[in-house]
């Protein structure tokens, strides 16, 4: 049974277990609890994440729990904090570490891209680096151009490295636990908008908690979601949306607005990524339309774009469609005009159906 089985078949025992609801965060704090719990290997340390529980509380209460040397602070250096992650694995450990927004992760991009992705190959296989950096990431919440940020397709274009996102609670919960147990370096980036409720990009209606989601359901306990595997979250026959993360919930409220049937397929890990769950879709479809909130030129949606032209042409009945923010620093005061919402959205799956 392969490793992907063996996840799969977890999930379902779980998924007939007891359930908690919980936020995306209590998620979050649930998986590196029952990590911290299972494997005394892992440590989780990064800015304000120990005695503090993290800006976003995601860490909260794991200190008090486990003590000061498997939950610490860290200084703020995001290089020293990634480097001695590095270190960490190599030696036998499992960090876990905390980038405290996404947007700060640039100090640290030399341990992430020469030392954590390469360590593997560059010592034919006798070392590996272990490490999950956690990253809150997006926008949709007033934190301008250095709180509000996707730099996914940075990550994605490392090759050694594994980019993760998930849109709701069960994942969150079951992806970081996979993460955490694999032995390659993974980006596990979260939503910030998601953090205590799904969006779908109306940001002028009363917000909606995760308590009324079935999404906030989670399984007690350890249990993995298979990394490489997408999700259909809606299924439909006349377009694919190919999206993850907080434009999963836009893409939603954008078919539901328009009335379109369309199949939204939630990648969860962006890479390696789930290559036959999107070309299986877009095959029966016939049409395309790919949603990210990150700058448009180069990012994830470009690849995907070409993957989809590569491996569907012949099935394609009208050209793709993306829908992404702009080639801009993501402006404060002009939020919901860089934010791609659901009227963009909608925009572009009717274009593709009157192609």
């Amino acid at each position: 049974m392969t490793m992907e089985m063996q996840d799969r078949k977890q999930l379902a025992a779980a998924a007939d277990g007891p359930r908690t609801p919980m936020t995306m965060i209590q998620a979050l704090r649930s998986a590196m609890d029952v990590m911290l719990e299972r494997d005394p290997n892992v440590v989780i340390f990064g800015q304000d994440v120990g005695y503090f529980g993290g800006v976003f509380r995601c860490t909260e209460g794991l200190q008090k729990k486990y003590g000061t040397s498997r939950v610490f602070d860290a200084p703020i250096s995001e290089a020293g904090i990634v480097g001695t992650a590095v270190g960490m694995g190599a030696y036998g450990l499992r960090p876990v570490v905390e980038i405290q927004f996404a947007d700060y992760f640039y100090p640290a991009t030399d341990q992430i891209v020469s030392e954590a992705a390469r360590l593997r190959y560059r010592s034919a296989g006798d070392f590996t680096a272990p490490l999950t950096i956690r990253m809150p990431c997006g926008g949709g919440i007033y934190g301008g151009q250095t709180h509000s940020q996707s730099p996914e397709a940075f990550f994605t274009h490392v090759c050694g490295l594994r980019t993760v996102m998930p849109s709701n609670p069960v994942d969150a919960k079951g992806l970081l636990i996979s993460c955490i147990e694999n032995d390659d370096p993974v980006i596990f980036l979260e939503p910030k908008r998601l953090y205590n409720g799904p969006f779908d990009g109306h940001h002028d209606r009363p917000v909606v908690p995760w308590t009324k989601h079935a999404l906030a359901e989670v399984p007690e306990g350890h249990y993995r979601v298979p990394l490489e595997t997408a999700t259909v979250f809606r299924a439909g026959n006349a377009l694919t949306v190919l999206t993850y993360g907080t434009m999963v919930f836009v893409s939603e409220a954008a078919a539901n607005e328009t009335g379109i049937d369309a199949e939204i397929i939630d990648l969860r890990s962006l890479w390696p990524l789930d290559l036959p769950a999107i070309v299986n879709s877009v095959k029966k479809t016939g049409r395309c339309v790919i949603v990210h909130e990150a700058t448009r030129t180069c990012g994830l949606g470009a690849e995907l774009l070409s993957l989809v032209q590569e491996h569907c042409f012949y099935h394609l009945e009208a050209p793709i469609e993306r829908v992404t923010g702009w080639d801009t620093p993501y402006p404060h005061a002009l939020e919901w005009d860089y934010f791609p919402g659901p009227a963009r959205v909608a925009a572009a799956l009717r274009r593709a159906m009157e192609s």
